[in-house]
């Protein structure tokens, strides 16, 4: 059912003013009648006289005052009746500009429009306040649409890569019959192994955007040692040493997605390392209320200035692509970023004067006496 428009916020002020002024005008000659009008005689000095013979009558009496008072005394409320309704208005229209200044860059920014912001001046009050925090929304949401944007059409582009592929290799087999089948089958399962793999990704680096799952105690030396059992094999196919070092480290947050987060860093530093006698040491610990973890490989070394660039989506360096079965899709060490953020942690990389990479994450600790047996 649509609302019916009511009255705007000025003018209720306005009307607010002078009927302020009005009841004060009003008070204020009833004021003057308790405590002046009704001590004046009530008769004139014609009856007097007849009454009570010659009387001296000093000033006017009551009728005779309220005569002349009443006329002006309507006067002065009109008057304070038409200067409350102008001046409110005119000060409503003051006090009300900052308020209409946020609403035009709300409607701004509901048209699409982030880029504009209030900045307003003047002291710091209510609305300079508000103003403030509603330019940091503004601020949060064009840089988040603005990621969201370019991760969409990162992602359009990775997704597009398989399935061009997919449909290059069905139009040279039906073009040529002879091609050997078994060829064709296992580069087809490649490429739609990629893609899948793709999309999982993308997938749950939704999920740890939102994050809403469920949170429970995890101790990330556990975590570590699966991982590390998981990609075992993968390390010793590139003569890598992968070893698990430290104590207990609890947090709260969802297994599954830091045994993803864990894995993620394992196996991009498996990858990412020597081709042969490379090391990769996994390391957990507590410190103070803070459960630390560190994953630090050998390798080629990184540019300063690509370090920072890893955790963009579909971020690899040039440095770090990989063509075997084991390229990635620039989403790893993203993953990584997301599911920290998500478990309101931090995430460091410091590339290794050696070569290689240091990833240093940073959970908010579990007290010993919550966490469980």
């Amino acid at each position: 059912m649509p609302r019916r428009p009511g009255r705007s916020a000025r003018l209720k002020l306005t009307l607010s003013y002078a009927g302020f002024l009005f009841v004060a005008g009003t008070l204020m000659l009833a004021v003057m009648w308790v405590f002046v009008l009704r001590w004046l005689p009530a008769h004139d000095p014609a009856s007097l006289q007849k009454m009570f013979g010659p009387v001296i009558i000093v000033g006017p009496n009551r009728s005779e005052l309220l005569r002349g008072f009443a006329p002006a005394a309507a006067t002065a409320l009109a008057f304070l009746l038409v200067f409350g309704l102008l001046g409110g208005w005119i000060l409503a229209g003051r006090m009300l500009a900052p308020l209409t200044q946020i609403t035009d860059a709300a409607r701004m920014a509901g048209n699409g429009s982030l880029s504009h912001r209030i900045r307003m001046k003047g002291r710091q009050d209510e609305f300079r306040e508000l103003s403030d925090v509603f330019d940091s929304m503004l601020e949060q949401l064009e840089s988040h649409v603005a990621e969201q944007q370019r991760f969409a059409a990162n992602a359009s582009h990775e997704l597009r890569t398989p399935l061009a592929l997919s449909r290059t290799l069905l139009d040279v087999a039906r073009e040529d019959p002879t091609r050997d089948r078994d060829e064709l089958i296992e580069r087809l399962h490649a490429v739609n192994a990629r893609a899948i793999g793709l999309t999982e990704a993308l997938l749950l680096l939704s999920r740890s955007d939102r994050g809403n799952f469920t949170r429970e105690s995890v101790d990330l030396s556990l975590i570590a040692e699966e991982a590390a059992e998981t990609l075992l094999p993968l390390a010793e196919h590139r003569r890598t040493t992968l070893d698990v070092t430290g104590g207990a480290a609890r947090t709260s947050g969802s297994a599954e997605l830091l045994l993803r987060m864990v894995t993620n860093l394992v196996q991009n530093a498996v990858v990412h390392n020597l081709p042969a006698g490379g090391t990769v040491t996994v390391h957990t610990e507590a410190h103070g209320g803070t459960s630390v973890l560190r994953v630090e490989n050998t390798g080629h070394r990184l540019p300063p200035e690509l370090v920072p660039t890893l955790t963009e989506p579909f971020q690899r360096g040039t440095e770090r692509v990989r063509t075997d079965e084991h390229a990635g899709v620039g989403l790893g060490l993203a993953i990584v970023h997301r599911i920290v953020r998500a478990h309101d942690g931090t995430l460091d990389l410091a590339p290794r004067p050696a070569g290689g990479l240091l990833v240093t994450v940073r959970l908010p600790g579990m007290p010993k006496a919550a966490a469980p047996e």
